[in-house]
């Protein structure tokens, strides 16, 4: 989503999640020979046999090799009948509902805090248990994370398998606190394993060649991983960052392969131009804001001189929040806007209405302005092939685009929560302490960054000595904090 984008389900990220497991599958099915019987017993009867832990740990673990074993080979619906066998391993309602009795019975703080005590016992479903014995096998935690997101797309609208997500989603939050994780840098030198990864997982500036990518591991460049010890080859979260003078305003600049070096020790500012969650299966479960908190730390002091840390963000929601919004009120255009946007771009003629034929019902009268006629030259401009490269129509485009910009960061909100920024990278930078520092025209000229945003980019900025006042506004209050320059522009029409 973003600058801090997660992977989806397109067919490479699915097929380098699954080349990461079926290296360690040969093991698994050494293990998994181990135990008596075999795929014939069906899928239930082994996870009950794992539950009930006959032979020891040593048959558990190979048990639990030989389910992981035989989920990797299913097909998608041989997949899914696992999941639903394996949620059908509930709590027993039976005995939640005696743990509960004892509870409302009890006499005495004492006797109640016990009755607690059992009752949390029986809401605990076996499943718990068999999911956290898949930890035992080699790369068993990676094998649960990718579990997790098949899950959460085949748990919707399915009750059982929701509840499963839910409880998979616990354990991984646990187990992935970020006082567990490590933080390490990327580099040239690192792995090959480690950066093809990292070209595969980039999903907000794609990495197109193995030039692009040691461009963006130079001298004047960092990127930083966290890792969790029981994955140690793969990156859970990842930023880019640009070592520059002055605050970057085109993405295109920045990663300009031809551009000279900068000695790091001349740059003045940290450019955070990419954040990517890596492990769909750990979605929800936050790193960004630990891991921008940390590089921030760490690069404050590696380099005394850098004054500025800020970010180069995507504003992805821009032109889909614009198109509803012009639909609905043409109006959010001011009279003299509406006039240049129809001046560069005129409406096509209309055909000639027969002799003696009344206008039509809500046809503007002689000499007036329709309301929506600005409106649909924004959108007629917009949809030229090229129009970022004619300076004449980039002239009036950009206070139109860029005021309005600034009205949809600083003043839309999610329809489901009025506290929270409609765009989804301004949420989670806003969320973390940054502040709305500056909107850059024609800052992402590609395909991708005028069909979503018009080719805007937004500047978070991230004041060491102000993080923990804007987090507290933002959460808090839903305070969005911003320079005065763009609270200026955001009041400028409307």
């Amino acid at each position: 989503m973003s600058d801090i984008a997660i992977p989806t389900s397109q067919p490479e990220q699915i097929g380098l999640f699954d080349r990461a497991l079926r290296r360690v599958a040969s093991l698994w099915r050494d293990m998994a020979s181990a135990v008596a019987g075999g795929a014939e017993e069906g899928i239930e009867a082994q996870m009950r046999a794992c539950l009930d832990g006959r032979g020891g740990e040593v048959s558990a673990r190979n048990r639990a090799a030989r389910l992981a074993q035989e989920y990797l080979a299913a097909d998608e619906a041989g997949r899914l009948a696992f999941l639903r066998a394996l949620a059908g391993f509930d709590s027993d309602p039976e005995m939640v509902a005696r743990a509960i009795e004892r509870v409302q019975a009890a006499r005495d703080r004492a006797e109640r805090s016990a009755a607690q005590a059992q009752l949390r016992r029986a809401l605990e479903p076996p499943r718990l248990r068999l999911l956290t014995q898949f930890t035992t096998i080699p790369d068993g935690v990676k094998f649960l994370v990718n579990l997790r997101a098949h899950l959460l797309r085949a748990a919707n609208g399915d009750p059982l398998l929701a509840a499963l997500e839910a409880d998979l989603k616990s354990l991984l939050a646990s187990w992935f606190d970020v006082g567990f994780l490590d933080l390490r840098r990327i580099d040239w030198s690192s792995p090959a394993s480690l950066l093809e990864k990292l070209v595969g997982y980039e999903a907000v500036h794609r990495i197109r060649t193995w030039r692009d990518l040691k461009n963006r591991l130079d001298s004047d460049r960092r990127c930083y991983a966290f890792f969790h010890p029981r994955m140690p080859d793969e990156p859970l979260i990842f930023v880019e960052v640009a070592l520059v003078e002055g605050m970057a305003g085109s993405v295109q600049r920045l990663l300009d392969e031809k551009a000279p070096l900068l000695d790091p020790r001349e740059a003045d500012t940290a450019i955070f131009y990419s954040i990517n969650n890596c492990q769909r299966g750990l979605a929800g479960i936050s790193f960004g804001n630990f891991l921008i908190k940390r590089v921030v730390a760490l690069l404050g002091a590696e380099f005394r001189n850098l004054k500025t840390f800020a970010t180069l963000s995507p504003i992805p929601g821009f032109c889909r929040w614009l198109e509803h919004a012009l639909a609905e009120d043409p109006r959010l255009l001011s009279e003299a806007e509406a006039e240049a946007l129809l001046a560069a771009a005129p409406p096509p003629p209309a055909l000639p209405a027969p002799e003696g034929a009344a206008a039509g019902p809500g046809a503007a009268p002689a000499g007036t302005m329709p309301p929506s006629g600005g409106a649909q030259a924004l959108r007629r401009l917009l949809a030229r092939r090229g129009w970022h490269r004619d300076e004449a129509l980039a002239k009036v485009l950009e206070p139109v685009l860029t005021r309005l910009c600034a009205r949809y960061l600083l003043a839309e909100s999610d329809p489901r929560d009025p506290k929270r920024a409609r765009d989804p990278v301004a949420h989670f930078h806003l969320s973390n302490g940054a502040r709305i520092e500056r909107i850059n025209w024609k800052a992402d000229v590609s395909e991708k960054g005028l069909r979503e945003s018009a080719g805007l980019m937004v500047n978070y900025l991230y004041d060491p000595a102000k993080i923990e006042d804007y987090h507290e506004d933002y959460v808090g209050e839903g305070k969005r904090p911003a320079a005065t320059a763009l609270r200026r522009l955001a009041r400028g029409w409307g």
